[in-house]
């Protein structure tokens, strides 16, 4: 996949930002990264000159629908700090303020056998007048965030060239941290996503997403979370709301508690298993994937009592209990 190019009126401060804080030491991939979210909004703002307003401060502070608390606190206080420098540099820009950091005992949905079939029973009787192609994407969308552990706009993002049936493999592009990466079907999924692209494989170009609404443009987050909701009011599953879910995203935890489930059943070490797990879920530190290991430990005791000294000794006291953040 090509890199992300910086778009905005600011592309080549950003730029210009990045390449200082590589002079000074520093990871600028790690400050790229970050700038990618302020950079696609300030085109999406149409923002023409390097102005930064309070109009504009106060759109980007928004905490979006979509958004944990962890993430919306990372966007903005890494923003602060190069509209800072623009400052600095002259710049009529508006610096905005920190985002106190709120942590969370949230706990993701981890769905039962049961909650799990009548699930896939709604999603798989699903029928739209208005996009008639539903009735055959949706039960191949939702298997994929249910057997992959993919997140939603990953899985929205997948084209019909990232798509290997002969491999058994999916490539994301549009990932969270900007680096491609590789899926494994399982036999079942594979042999469903081949009867979906026999389909309507055959009318898509190369780059085009294999997942459209009913104009053929990439299906929105937005009505997937919709159908979302609907599928779990069919399956008899309370949605509580709120942030409270089940969410969408809770498919990612249930797939990664029960792989971690899954290997350790069968007799590979923790230091084998852990990363695996973080590799297919994108994480770039293994760290990142402490909280589905200590969410699998609580969920099974038995593999509480056989792994949690070595998950003390692996992760430490990184997270006090109560003191949880937003697992990804």
């Amino acid at each position: 996949m090509a890199r992300y190019k910086f778009k905005s009126v600011f592309a080549d401060k950003i730029q210009n930002y990045i390449n200082d804080k590589n002079s000074a030491g520093y990871n600028g991939a790690n400050f790229r990264q970050n700038l990618i979210s302020f950079d696609r909004f300030c085109t999406e703002q149409e923002i023409k000159e390097p102005v930064f307003t309070t109009y504009h401060a106060s759109k980007w502070l928004e905490q979006r629908a979509t958004e944990s608390h962890t993430t919306h606190y990372s966007r903005i206080n890494a923003s602060k700090h190069f509209l800072k420098y623009l400052s600095i540099k002259g710049y009529d820009v508006y610096v905005v303020r920190d985002i106190k950091y709120k942590g969370t005992d949230f706990q993701p949905h981890i769905y039962t056998d049961t909650e799990v079939k009548n699930y896939f029973l709604a999603v798989d009787s699903h029928y739209s007048i208005i996009n008639r192609k539903d009735a055959i994407q949706y039960p191949v969308l939702f298997r994929i965030l249910y057997c992959c552990g993919t997140r939603i706009n990953e899985t929205l993002g997948i084209r019909k060239k990232d798509v290997d049936l002969d491999k058994g493999i999916i490539l994301l592009n549009e990932t969270k941290n900007d680096k491609q990466r590789y899926v494994v079907m399982g036999d079942d999924l594979l042999g469903l996503v081949n009867e979906y692209a026999d389909k309507c494989f055959y009318l898509l170009n190369d780059d085009d997403y294999i997942f459209t609404n009913a104009n053929g443009g990439r299906l929105d987050e937005k009505a997937i979370y919709e159908k979302h909701r609907e599928f779990l009011f069919q399956a008899g599953i309370p949605y509580l709301g709120d942030g409270n879910g089940p969410r969408i995203h809770d498919w990612r935890h249930h797939m990664a508690v029960y792989s971690f489930k899954q290997m350790t059943d069968s007799g590979l070490d923790m230091y084998v298993t852990l990363p695996i797990l973080s590799t297919y879920l994108g994480h770039k530190t293994i760290f990142a994937t402490e909280k589905y290991v200590r969410l699998t430990l609580q969920l099974f005791p038995y593999i509480e009592e056989k792994f949690h000294l070595m998950v003390d000794r692996i992760f430490g006291s990184i997270v006090k209990e109560g003191d949880s953040n937003e697992i990804d």
